[in-house]
């Protein structure tokens, strides 16, 4: 099993920035790929961005790229999404995942999920 426990959401204006973090625990070492993914509200959940753990590849949707950014803290068994040039459009529920298998930006690759955390950009 492992355990994600997103943090740092929040309500910030647009053009603000804002850092996500997820907390991992458990069998970690047994996840292959770590993700973003985000929901707002009356629309599906999206794929935000990913994180290859064996090679720290990093993958984004389109509509992120240059603004968002992940990283990780090994020490920390921590996954980061900093978020900048933040735009109202972003307001969601943002969830971080793992998966075991071979990476995917589909919600199918991602067999453990956090609780999520809420961002709210204010125009």
């Amino acid at each position: 099993q492992v355990q994600l426990v997103e943090s740092g959401g929040g309500l910030v204006q647009a053009g603000g920035s804002l850092r996500l973090s997820c907390a991992a625990s458990g069998r970690t070492f047994s996840m292959h790929h770590m993700g973003w993914f985000r929901q707002a509200p009356g629309k599906e959940r999206e794929f935000v961005g990913a994180l290859k753990l064996s090679d720290v590849s990093t993958y984004y949707v389109d509509s992120v790229k240059g603004r968002f950014t992940i990283s990780r803290d090994n020490a920390r068994n921590t996954l980061y999404l900093q978020m900048n040039n933040l735009k109202p459009e972003d307001t969601a529920v943002y969830y971080c995942a793992a998966g075991p298998g071979v990476y995917t930006s589909s919600r199918a690759g991602y067999i453990y999920w956090g609780q999520g955390t809420q961002v709210t950009v204010s125009s």
